[in-house]
């Protein structure tokens, strides 16, 4: 939403702008000069990107859009199956735990978390330490320097989509440029006219630079950033993981352990502890009452 109101903001200042110097707004249209730009921009776009970093493009524009961060709900479920986790690694032999974490999708402990569950990429980085954790072989400093380079790894995949916008980006004022030499190709080309039909052509032909560089630094532009900062707000459940994990490893109890993660979550989106208490009362109830 905030993108689409931005946008709008965008246009009606730069509209009205112009309108207020006196300029017509229908000079502006030319979308035959959009249609070089857009479409050259897009081409490069498919050019420099393998299939899966397109589609992963779109779904991360889906993603900007609707602003799709983490929610209170995110981070509630996810510290809430950590401390359940915690609890069983504790008191439950190494197979009973593997059976939980070798079926993720089949484990009442994982279903009371569905947006954990929705992630297979967090369920799986959440079962792989659990299962290096019930081992009983690993370093705290070795398993934080794996985590680490594996939220690395994630990081490096997911911001593949921005990375990508941004060149797409870069690359606009540069096609808007070409457009714009086009325009101007076709101008001389009609040299013969009245001063008043060549004066046309040429405005038209300027188009394509105003567009290039619009379109760069408005819209595509803005809207990567947008991907970025979604994103980077989805790996902070990594980072959450990883500081619960590691307390509980160095031998903090799981309603301290899971401190240690909330505290990883940005002050002003941090659910408060009453919350994250209530809801890992539920969360070890629920495993009791099933064992019962």
């Amino acid at each position: 939403m905030t993108i689409i109101v931005g946008l709008v903001v965008t246009l009606v200042c730069m509209l009205g702008g112009f309108m207020a110097m006196g300029g017509k707004v229908y000079v502006i249209w030319q979308p035959w000069e959009y249609v070089i730009i857009l479409g050259t921009s897009f081409g490069t776009f498919i050019v420099a990107n393998p299939v899966k970093t397109i589609k992963d493009a779109g779904a991360a524009l889906g993603e900007a859009f609707k602003n799709a961060v983490p929610t209170d709900l995110h981070y509630i479920e996810t510290l809430s199956l950590m401390f359940a986790l915690m609890r069983i690694v504790r008191s439950k032999s190494r197979s009973e735990v593997e059976a939980i974490i070798d079926a993720p999708a089949e484990s009442e402990i994982f279903k009371m978390a569905p947006t954990v569950l929705a992630n297979e990429t967090l369920t799986e980085f959440i079962c792989d330490y659990v299962r290096l954790i019930v081992m009983g072989n690993a370093r705290t400093h070795e398993i934080e320097a794996l985590m680490e380079e594996e939220i690395e790894t994630v990081k490096h995949d997911r911001m593949k989509a921005y990375h990508a916008l941004v060149t797409m980006s870069d690359g606009l004022p540069a096609i808007g440029i070409v457009a714009a030499v086009l325009g101007v190709v076709k101008a001389m080309g009609a040299i013969d006219q009245s001063p008043e039909i060549l004066g046309g052509l040429i405005a038209a032909a300027l188009v394509g630079t105003f567009a290039g560089i619009f379109f760069s630094y408005s819209v595509v532009g803005p809207i990567a950033t947008k991907v970025k900062m979604v994103r980077e707000k989805h790996l902070r459940l990594y980072v959450i993981v990883k500081q619960t994990l590691l307390a509980f490893m160095n031998g903090a109890i799981p309603q301290v352990a899971i401190e240690h993660g909330r505290k990883m979550i940005p002050s002003y989106e941090r659910p408060a502890i009453d919350a994250v208490e209530n809801a890992t009362m539920g969360a070890s109830a629920a495993p009791a009452s099933k064992a019962a």
